[in-house]
């Protein structure tokens, strides 16, 4: 078992309204944030013999589903695994 941690963020150039927001209302609250940007993170434990293997497929499922390409960039990251530290899914 492998797990990957995949971050999808805004390509350059394309409008953030939710990291507008946080910037302003961090401004408002006082706090001297010039821009904040806004990225969703994925961590997620998959079957895979290898780090490439899993980058892989983790690399698939941003291309598939998890990513948009014509806004959105993403990186993938293989996680170290304690034993005993994963879950079985229901």
């Amino acid at each position: 078992m492998k797990r990957v941690r995949v971050e999808i963020k805004l390509k350059p150039g394309h409008f953030d309204p939710e990291g507008d927001v946080t910037a302003k209302s961090l401004r408002d609250l006082g706090f001297a944030v010039s821009k904040v940007g806004v990225s969703k993170a994925y961590t997620i434990d998959l079957e895979a013999k290898s780090d490439s293997e899993a980058v892989e497929a983790a690399n698939a499922m941003c291309k598939k589903l998890l990513a948009n390409p014509t806004k959105d960039n993403f990186s993938v990251e293989v996680l170290k695994v304690e034993e005993g530290t994963h879950r079985e899914g229901k």
